[in-house]
């Protein structure tokens, strides 16, 4: 598990306008991803760590206290196999 997470390479996140939401679509389908879910993995490109992550989120949304979520949310979707 690393430390700068990023998109397992059997999904691809994009946005699908018939479903009006980005997505993650993988061989066997696709995931419909709330507002939240897909700022979250927009930024996780292998490259930011998870506190920047979380620094750039409370800096868009101009919010604050975002860490325990986000990390939440980066630990279900690392069991989902999404991220690694």
């Amino acid at each position: 598990m690393t430390s700068q997470p990023r998109l397992s390479r059997m999904f691809r996140l994009q946005w699908e306008e018939a479903q009006g939401a980005y997505v993650l679509l993988y061989p066997e389908g696709m995931v419909k991803l709330n507002g939240s879910a897909a700022e979250i993995l927009k930024r996780c490109d292998g490259r930011s760590a998870l506190p920047d992550i979380v620094a750039q989120l409370e800096q868009a949304f101009n919010a604050s206290g975002l860490a325990a979520d986000v990390q939440a949310f980066v630990a279900d979707a690392r069991q989902r196999g999404w991220l690694v």
